[in-house]
C-alpha cells in the first residue's frame, strides 16, 4: 500500500479519507455489526454508553446520600440503606466509571489514530474487554439487587468478612472488572510499541498516548494485587476461612496493605488519562506547542513509578512505625513534584499562544483549579500529624473528590466536547456547552468545599446523623450536588441533541495539529486510506493561523 506523508499540510483531510469511503458509523449496518464489531471506534462508542449509564447511577446514589444529610436526623432513608448507598456509590463510580471512562472511550477511539494505526493490536481482545466489563457490571448490579454491600468501597476487614450483605459477589464483580482493565492495558502497550506509523518516534507521539501508556503500566502491575485481595476476601466471607480475622490468627492490617497497594496507584489510573486529555486540550486551544514536551511525557512515567511506593499514607492510624510513616509521607509529597511539573508546563504553554475559550478550554481551567486545590490538600493529608486529625472525616472525602472525581469528571467532559466532532462529525451548541460547564464547576465547588470545613470541624464521614451545628454546611453541600447533577444532565442533553441537529463539523474544526485530526470527521472504518508517514511532531503550531484560515474556508 502506498504511503502518505503527514507534514505541514494545510488542506483538510490530507489522506483523502472520507471521499469515497463511508464513515465507521455507516460502514456496516444492523445490531449484529455493532455487537460483533472489531473496530476500535465502535467498541469505544459501546463503552461510552456504558460509562455514561454508570455515571448516572453513581450520581443517583450520591444524590440520595446528600438529600438524606439535609437534616441532622433521619430524613427519608434508614441507617442501613444509607450505609449501602455510600458503598454502592463508591463501587459504581470507581470501578464502573472513573477507572474505565477515559481509557476505554477516548483511548480506544483516538489512540490508534494518533499512532497512524488502523486498529489496536488485538481487536478481538478489545471486543472481549467490553463484554468482560459488561459481565462485571451485571454481577455488580445483581449483587446490588441481592443485598448490596454496607462495607464502604474499601471493604475493610474484619467487618466485611461477616457482613450479611452480598460482599462475596461484589468482590467477584470487581475482580472480573479488573480483567477487562488488564485486557485494555495490554492492547495499549503493545499497540504503542509495535504499530506506530513510519517516522513516529516516541518523542513525536501525542501526549495523550504517553498518559495512556503510563496508565496501562500501572493497571498491568497493580490490578492483579487487587484481584488476589478480593478473592481472599470473598473466600473469607463465603467460607469463614478467617484469613483476616485476628481472633483466628488472621491479620486485618495485611488486607489494608494489599488493598491500598492497588488502590493508591488506582488514584493515578483515574487521573493520568485526565492529564493526557488536558495536555491535548491546552495545546489545541492555545494553538501552541507544550512548553516542555518531555517534562509532561516523563512526569507521567515518574508518577506511574513512584505511585507504587505511597500506599502507606492511607494507613497512618493503622499502627505503622514512625519510620515507615515518615517514608510514606515523604514519598507521597515527592510524587506531587511530577504533578506540579505538569501544572507549571500547562500554564507555561498558554504563554504566547492564541487562546480560544471554547468549552473544552473552559473545562481545562476548571480542572486546573480543582486539581491544584485538591493537590495542596493532598500534601497536607500526607503529613502524619495532620492526617491523624483528618482521618475518616469529611476532609478526606472532599480531598478525594476534588482530585479524583473533579479531575476525572472535568477531563472526561473536556474530552467529550473536544473529540465530539471527530467521533460524530457534528458540532454541539457552544453557548450551551459554556453554560453547562459553569454549572458543573459551581455545583462541584459548592458540593465539596463545605466538606473540607465539615471535616476540619470534626464531622466523621459515613455517619447517618450529625450534630445540628453542621447542618448549614450540609445544606450547602446538598444544594451543590443537585446543581452539579443538573449541569451534567444539561451537558449530556446538549451533546445528544447535537448528534442529530448539530452543524456538520469539518475534519478539524479546532485547527489542532494532533494526528487524529488528519482523518475525516468521523473517520472511515479503517481510519486511513493510505498508510501514513509522520514527518513532524504532534504540536507544530508555527503555521497554526494559516491552518485555521484554510480549514475555515473549507468548512
Amino acid at each position: 500500500m502506498s504511503q502518505a506523508t503527514i507534514d505541514a499540510e494545510t488542506r483538510p483531510d490530507p489522506l483523502g479519507v472520507g471521499a469515497d469511503h463511508p464513515d465507521y458509523l455507516r460502514a456496516d449496518s444492523g445490531l449484529r455489526s455493532w455487537l460483533l464489531t472489531k473496530d476500535h471506534k465502535r467498541i469505544a462508542i459501546m463503552f461510552y454508553v456504558g460509562v455514561i449509564l454508570f455515571l448516572g447511577l453513581g450520581g443517583i446514589f450520591a444524590l440520595v446520600l446528600r438529600t438524606e444529610l439535609l437534616t441532622p436526623e433521619q430524613t427519608f432513608i434508614d441507617a442501613n440503606t444509607y450505609n449501602q448507598m455510600f458503598t454502592l456509590h463508591g463501587i459504581t463510580m470507581v470501578w464502573l466509571f472513573m477507572i474505565p471512562a477515559i481509557p476505554t472511550v477516548f483511548g480506544n477511539f483516538v489512540l490508534p489514530i494518533m499512532l497512524g494505526a488502523k486498529d489496536l493490536a488485538f481487536p478481538r481482545i478489545n471486543l472481549a474487554s467490553f463484554y468482560v466489563y459488561v459481565l462485571s457490571a451485571i454481577i455488580l448490579l445483581g449483587a446490588m439487587v441481592a443485598g448490596g454491600a454496607d462495607t464502604g468501597w474499601t471493604f475493610y476487614v474484619p467487618y466485611s468478612t461477616t457482613s450479611p450483605t452480598a460482599v462475596t459477589w461484589m468482590g467477584i464483580g470487581i475482580f472480573v472488572n479488573g480483567i477487562s482493565s488488564i485486557m485494555t492495558s495490554v492492547n495499549f502497550i503493545v499497540t504503542t510499541h509495535t504499530m506506530r506509523a513510519k517516522g513516529l518516534s516516541w518523542h513525536r507521539m501525542p501526549l495523550f498516548v504517553w498518559a495512556s501508556y503510563a496508565t496501562s503500566i500501572i493497571i498491568l502491575f497493580a490490578t492483579p494485587v487487587l484481584g488476589m485481595s478480593l478473592v481472599l476476601l470473598a473466600l473469607d466471607h463465603a467460607f469463614g476461612l478467617s484469613l483476616f480475622n485476628p481472633r483466628y490468627g488472621g491479620d486485618p492490617v495485611l488486607f489494608q496493605h494489599l488493598f491500598w497497594f492497588y488502590s493508591h496507584p488506582a488514584v493515578y489510573i483515574m487521573i493520568l488519562p485526565s492529564f493526557g486529555v488536558i495536555s491535548e486540550v491546552v495545546c489545541s486551544f492555545s494553538h501552541n506547542q507544550p512548553a516542555s514536551y518531555r517534562a509532561i511525557a516523563y512526569s507521567s512515567l515518574g508518577i506511574a513509578f513512584i505511585g507504587f511506593f505511597t500506599w502507606g499514607h492511607h494507613m497512618f492510624v493503622a499502627g505503622l512505625s514512625e519510620f515507615d510513616a515518615g517514608v510514606f509521607g515523604a514519598l507521597s509529597m515527592f510524587v506531587a513534584i511530577f504533578s506540579a511539573i505538569k501544572v507549571f508546563t500547562w500554564v507555561a504553554t498558554l504563554r504566547g499562544g492564541s487562546i480560544s475559550f471554547a468549552t473544552p478550554m473552559l473545562y481545562f481551567l476548571w480542572f486546573l483549579f480543582l486539581f491544584v486545590f485538591g493537590g495542596m490538600t493532598g500534601v497536607a493529608v500526607a503529613t502524619q500529624s495532620l492526617d491523624v486529625h483528618w482521618h475518616d472525616t469529611y476532609f478526606v472525602v472532599a480531598h478525594f473528590h476534588f482530585i479524583m472525581v473533579g479531575g476525572t469528571l472535568t477531563a472526561f467532559l473536556a474530552a467529550a466536547h473536544y473529540w465530539f466532532p471527530k467521533m460524530f462529525g457534528r458540532l454541539y451548541d457552544e453557548r450551551v456547552g459554556l453554560l453547562t460547564s459553569v454549572a458543573v464547576f459551581i455545583g462541584f465547588v459548592f458540593t465539596f468545599l463545605p466538606q473540607f470545613l465539615l471535616g476540619n470541624g470534626g464531622m466523621p464521614r459515613r455517619y447517618f446523623t450529625y450534630p445540628a451545628r453542621y447542618q448549614w454546611l450540609n445544606v450547602l453541600s446538598t444544594g451543590g450536588a443537585w446543581l452539579l447533577g443538573a449541569g451534567l444532565i444539561l451537558a449530556l442533553g446538549n451533546l445528544v441533541i447535537a448528534l442529530k441537529w448539530g452543524k456538520r463539523a469539518g475534519p478539524n474544526p479546532w485547527g489542532s495539529r494532533s494526528f487524529e485530526w488528519i482523518t475525516a470527521s468521523p473517520p472511515s472504518k479503517h481510519n486511513f486510506e493510505e498508510t501514513p508517514e509522520i514527518e513532524r511532531s504532534a504540536y507544530e503550531y508555527t503555521l497554526s493561523e494559516e491552518v485555521a484560515r484554510e480549514r475555515a474556508k473549507a468548512r
